[in-house]
């Protein structure tokens, strides 16, 4: 846009006087110099600014080399990615140590703890020299209440394991928590609870009594938890005109860890009382328990001790697996008699040894199986009709094994290391 200047104005600056002139050069120098510092300021804020930047860009630029390639978010082995493979290093680095002072630290517990064989406490006591009257004692070692503490047998039974056992109670030094020495049978208790007599007529860890029928030549898992097993092998007969088998236990299997063990009652035409009938086996292979001295035979499965003594000169028998089960055994016969008031019709050349058993269980767990284990469940209620002479239990179908050392059946617990073989065949089937 152009600016016209009027004419007297143009006149008037002509005719300026010499002290205005100068006074108006002077501002316009002063103008030039600050325009001039300005522009200075100016020039050095951008370059200053320009500085910065590259200074950013060196940064960013030094920080991708070290990540990865440096190409920002996206380039090979961008910021995030370079972090993560540099980071899972060395966190698998750090998680390797750690599994390394853990195992470190395993090892040191393990040389720590005691060996890992479990046992007894109840029966974790010294011998001691009898006192003048023949009362034996013990001196218990357990780490219990009981430590280091001598007990004493009652003077009505002043042995612990007396010569003729059916008519004499036996002397039970108890190291546990309990810390007593008691007097008792050491025979099944066919009435009492966890036990498995007759023909075959249980009375279940809830008190309840019932039978169960089975079938002649069958097996049965009579107790499956998560650390053992024991099934049952049954004998029978069917007398003509009946719609069911009689049948009776004839031999268990108690499998646990790798171990199998078998106590049997071998088939006789003949009962003699003198003459003993009851087979074990120490994973397929014939033991022999002595009659005299402690008259008991030992073994140590992989974390387990297990003890069978005689209670009896023959037919009777104590077992106990340290950690899982204690049972009383005996092996008998269906006289004459009782097999004329039953109606049995058993042949005249087959006694039908059984065996009559009383189980003692520890730490089962809450979800234990079997024809006998159920009733120990903590919630179990019974299913027999109360009230009858017969109680019956079913559930053949749920707890039948298809041979005595299979650990298979539609709800038992068990299960062998998969590096077990099959153990069939290891005493006779009847």
């Amino acid at each position: 846009m152009l600016i016209q200047t009027p004419l007297n104005t143009l006149k008037h600056l002509k005719n300026k006087p010499k002290g205005v002139e100068r006074k108006q050069k002077k501002a316009q120098t002063c103008i030039s110099i600050s325009t001039k510092m300005a522009s200075r300021k100016w020039t050095i804020l951008v370059a200053f600014f320009i500085l910065l930047i590259a200074m950013e860009a060196a940064i960013v630029n030094a920080q991708g080399k070290g990540n990865g390639n440096g190409n920002g978010d996206y380039g090979k082995g961008n910021n995030d990615k370079g972090n993560g493979k540099d980071n899972g290093k060395q966190d698998d680095k750090g998680k390797n140590k750690d599994k390394s002072k853990d195992k470190n630290k395993d090892k040191g517990k393990g040389e720590e703890k005691p060996p890992k064989k479990k046992y007894d406490e109840s029966s974790d006591y010294e011998k001691l020299s009898p006192l003048p009257t023949g009362q034996e004692r013990g001196f218990c070692k357990a780490k219990t209440a009981c430590q280091f503490k001598t007990l004493v047998c009652p003077a009505e039974c002043n042995q612990r394991k007396p010569k003729k056992n059916k008519q004499q109670k036996g002397c039970f030094l108890d190291c546990s928590s309990k810390c007593e020495a008691t007097c008792k049978y050491r025979k099944a208790n066919c009435d009492g609870y966890g036990s498995l007599c007759y023909d075959p007529r249980f009375v279940g860890g809830d008190g309840v009594m019932f039978y169960f029928h089975g079938a002649k030549g069958g097996n049965f898992a009579i107790v499956s938890d998560h650390d053992f097993q024991i099934n049952a092998h049954f004998i029978g007969t069917r007398p003509q005109g009946r719609t069911r088998d009689y049948t009776w236990v004839q031999a268990l299997a108690v499998m646990f860890d790798s171990h199998t063990l078998d106590i049997a009652a071998r088939r006789v035409s003949q009962w003699d009382d003198k003459v003993d009938t009851l087979i074990v086996k120490w994973d397929g292979k014939l033991v022999s328990i002595p009659t005299d001295g402690e008259a008991e035979w030992r073994a140590n499965g992989d974390d387990r001790e297990v003890i069978i003594e005689r209670t009896d000169d023959t037919n009777s028998l104590r077992v106990k697996v340290s950690g899982l089960v204690e049972m009383d055994i005996r092996a008998r016969p269906i006289g004459e008699k009782e097999n004329k008031v039953h109606n049995y019709q058993l042949p005249s050349d087959d006694a039908f040894a059984h065996l009559e058993t009383q189980f003692r269980f520890k730490n089962l767990s809450d979800s234990v199986e079997g024809i006998l284990g159920q009733t120990y469940r903590p919630n179990y209620v019974s299913t027999v009709k109360k009230g009858v002479a017969m109680p019956m239990m079913g559930g053949e179908d749920k707890y039948e094994t298809r041979t005595l050392y299979s650990t298979t059946c539609k709800l038992c617990r068990f299960e062998r290391p998969t590096e077990i073989a099959s153990s069939e065949g290891l005493i006779a089937q009847y």
